[in-house]
């Protein structure tokens, strides 16, 4: 996890690592009592090698592990007395990657080389520097480079428990605030939606009873309060369950048509070229873009009819609402009136997307919304 601060990539510091190990290694070889001649020259090869292995760690640490040990008995074997430091490296990087009982066989197998190497040698200086040498490879060593990589392991495991219990809290605390505002909004929306809607409903059917002409007003609030009244349900069911249902898309379209059409909009749906799967921000943001204009069409236009047209393009999807409404274009120019909190949604849902919409009266009356969406060739 990103905590803020400046950090090494790990295979940067694999090979960081390697190269100091590889030149401390060498040094201290080559500072030391070692051989000359071609014994120096494979000796050397082997010190760089072992403390080069380091550089694969944390991808292999098991056969870095065998590597240093073998570099480690062969450059003893040619005369250098040099700590093995790449092994011991290499066991703490082992045991840190949780391979325990495997480092443990591999170090006494390698101290019983050593020994066994010492016993075969013929060159008795060569066997006297293996002798000595073995004791870079003692337990006191081992125990040591084993206990460092046991408390890192130890640690890491710690904190990546602590960071789950960190996130199962955060995830907690989330869902207790999403069923605190979920009440919230039931005990202080629902009984005055409910109200609106009750009363709305009431009135209406009391002027059809009388014989009287009904208000586009009332009408206009009876819609608004149904649609409150069925948008906050459905808020309220998304807020107390992780697994509802998904939001609307372009696959409720039929839906939300026949509902408007039961509030007197005689409404159509057109679908054109081939239908196919769209990403889900675009199927939720096209059935937005129709339910809004839908809506203030109820609302506004003193429509009786209007037409959604959805055509499915080979590099996007179109969305087009014509309404007959009221509205006309004027025969002179006027200032261009301030978009409604419905029309700049629509515009902020389709610009996230990439797209552009068109909204504005019609030349043979009513009003008209076109939006366009890109789909990114999603087939």
């Amino acid at each position: 996890m990103n905590r803020g601060r400046f950090a090494v990539p790990a295979g940067v510091a694999d090979w960081a690592t390697a190269l100091g190990v590889a030149a401390l290694m060498l040094v201290t070889g080559l500072s030391g009592p070692h051989p000359s001649g071609g014994r120096e020259l494979l000796g050397s090869v082997l010190l760089a090698g072992g403390g080069l292995a380091l550089g694969a760690r944390r991808r292999a640490p098991l056969t870095v592990l065998v590597i240093t040990g073998l570099c480690a008995v062969g450059y003893l074997a040619a005369g250098f007395e040099a700590l093995a430091v790449s092994y011991l490296v290499a066991v703490y990087s082992s045991v840190r990657a949780g391979r325990r009982s495997v480092t443990l066989a591999v170090s006494v197998s390698l101290i019983g080389v050593l020994h066994l190497t010492a016993g075969v040698l013929h060159d008795w200086a060569a066997r006297e520097v293996v002798t000595q040498a073995r004791h870079t490879l003692e337990l006191a060593w081992l125990i040591a480079a084993f206990a460092a990589g046991e408390a890192v392991r130890q640690a890491e495991r710690r904190a990546d428990e602590a960071e789950r219990t960190r996130e199962e809290t955060a995830l907690r605390r989330a869902d207790e605030e999403r069923l605190r505002i979920a009440r919230e909004l039931h005990d202080s929306l629902t009984h005055q939606i409910s109200v609106i809607k009750v009363q709305s409903e009431v009135a209406v059917h009391v002027a059809r009873r009388r014989g009287e002409e009904v208000s586009d007003a009332l009408l206009a609030i009876q819609q608004a309060g149904r649609e409150a009244s069925r948008e906050l349900r459905a808020t309220l069911e998304a807020l107390r369950d992780d697994d509802t249902t998904p939001p609307p898309g372009l696959d409720d379209l039929p839906d939300l048509v026949k509902r408007f059409q039961g509030a007197g909009l005689e409404t159509t749906l057109t679908v054109e070229g081939h239908p196919r799967a769209v990403p889900d921000a675009v199927s939720r943001t096209a059935y937005r873009i129709v339910q809004e204009s839908l809506t203030n069409v109820t609302r506004h236009a003193s429509a009786t009819t209007a037409s959604v047209l959805i055509d499915y393009r080979p590099d996007g999807l179109r969305v087009h609402v014509d309404d007959d409404g009221r509205t006309t274009v004027p025969s002179t120019p006027t200032p261009t009136p301030t978009p409604g909190l419905g029309l700049l949604g629509m515009r902020e849902r389709v610009s996230a997307l990439g797209g552009r919409l068109r909204a504005e009266p019609r030349t043979a009356g009513g009003f008209t919304v076109q939006a366009e969406l890109p789909t990114d060739g999603t087939s």
